[in-house]
């Protein structure tokens, strides 16, 4: 694994579905970023405080099911469905696109990835631009934390 102290920022929805639709390794993480996180290359489970075997994140490959659609709805639903956790967890939480490899599952089902290489951070415009795409579909939709 590598610290990236200088990562760049991804600012536009269209580059991040770009590399998505290049690259099948591709993770999103939602923390303080790969300088707090790769010192220890574990994430912890918020109900039992085990460390887990990897980092948790999001895996951006698209599914084999969504057959041809835009993979820029793709990636914009799943940056959305986790906008929640700054809210939750902190405002210095932010998403950030890694490559790695999938080693397991965590307690939520989520990936668990190893060998870590950070890609960039993602820009807030770029949040704003997935809000905007998930809004413009005709299904009722929100971040899995979904109270109403």
């Amino acid at each position: 694994m590598t610290t990236a102290p200088d990562m760049p920022e991804l600012t536009a929805l269209d580059e991040v579905a770009a590399l998505v639709g290049r690259h099948d390794d591709l993770y999103i993480r939602w923390s303080r970023g790969p300088g707090v996180d790769l010192e220890a290359a574990s994430s912890r489970d918020d109900l039992t405080g085990i460390a887990l075997p990897g980092l948790s994140a999001n895996a951006l490959a698209v599914a084999p099911w969504w057959d041809g659609r835009p993979v820029r709805l793709w990636v914009a639903r799943r940056l959305y469905d986790y906008s929640h956790l700054p809210r939750e967890k902190g405002s210095t939480v932010r998403p950030w696109l890694l490559h790695g490899h999938e080693a397991g599952r965590g307690p939520d089902n989520e990936p668990l990835v190893t060998q870590v290489e950070p890609v960039g951070w993602i820009a807030p415009e770029v949040m704003r631009e997935a809000t905007e795409e998930v809004a413009r579909q005709a299904g009722v939709w929100g971040p899995l934390r979904r109270v109403r």
